[in-house]
């Protein structure tokens, strides 16, 4: 799993957008707002995993707010390493409309247990970690005590 750097390249102090004015975005602001490339904002078009996106009248993709908050929302899901094919899945029940907030919770709550899992997963490697790197730090520290003794001199020197 990557992680998507979420930088835009130009935004208005503290709102993290692009520039607005217009209301509308091109898929090169889009891309350089969060990370990805023009490329894969077309593939999760050609999934489903972004609704439709309007088109000007020359045919290219003009984004919306609500389409940057949509990929917001994606961009947490692929952090937290949910399968695209769930989030596919979650779009979809997105766009059927209120029928599915019950399978839409229940599919967000699996994710969240899958997602605390990895995190007490994780928290122990990194109690593991966090032990080895002490014990060295303390080998480290007895060998610059040892050495620094008067009259001992490194075997290296």
């Amino acid at each position: 799993m990557t992680v998507i750097d979420t930088t835009p390249a130009e935004t208005p102090a503290g709102t993290g957008r692009p520039v607005r004015g217009r209301g509308r975005y091109t898929i090169g602001e889009v891309a350089a707002y969060t990370g990805l490339s023009a490329h894969t904002l077309r593939w999760y078009e050609r999934i489903g995993l972004m609704p439709h996106v309007d088109r000007s009248h020359t045919g290219q993709r003009r984004y919306t707010d609500r389409d940057l908050d949509w990929l917001d929302l994606v961009g947490k899901l692929r952090l937290t390493g949910m399968p695209v094919a769930d989030m596919v899945r979650y779009a979809e029940l997105v766009r059927e409309g209120e029928a599915t907030v019950a399978e839409r919770e229940r599919l967000l709550s699996a994710h969240r247990e899958d997602v605390r899992r990895r995190m007490a997963e994780l928290r122990s490697t990194l109690d593991v970690l966090d032990q080895k790197i002490d014990r060295y730090a303390e080998a480290r520290r007895a060998n610059e005590e040892r050495y620094a003794a008067p009259g001992f001199t490194r075997p290296d020197s």
